[in-house]
């Protein structure tokens, strides 16, 4: 069974910072493409950041500079290091895994992230 389960969520101030975490299970982690997603209520889900199996990194353009995405192989686990919240950050964040070759993707359950002005 495939469980992706985000945490680190919550309530912070405008300026502040919070780091996420999604931990994979069920999934060859190190064979599969990361990535964290948002979706603010009344908007699309959009991509945030992604990681690939050798560690490259890309960012939405909104984020970069202030967001850092990193994996950890032998947690099968991946951060999402948020520093300079802005109200406009407020959404349900997601992890997403695709495999590099069979191209499945699995979702996580969503953590509520709160940037208060």
């Amino acid at each position: 069974q495939v469980q992706l389960v985000e945490s680190g969520g919550g309530l912070v101030q405008d300026g502040g910072s919070l780091r996420l975490s999604c931990s994979a299970s069920g999934i060859r982690f190190m064979f599969n493409v990361m990535a964290w997603y948002r979706q603010a209520p009344g908007n699309e889900r959009e991509l945030v950041a992604t990681i690939t199996t050798g560690g490259n990194t890309n960012y939405a353009d909104s984020v970069k500079g202030r967001f850092t995405i990193s994996r950890d192989n032998a947690k099968s686990t991946i951060y999402l290091q948020m520093n300079s919240l802005k109200s406009e950050d407020t959404a349900v964040y997601y992890c997403n895994s695709k495999h590099m070759s069979s191209g499945r993707t699995y979702w996580g359950q969503g953590t509520q992230v709160t940037v208060s002005s």
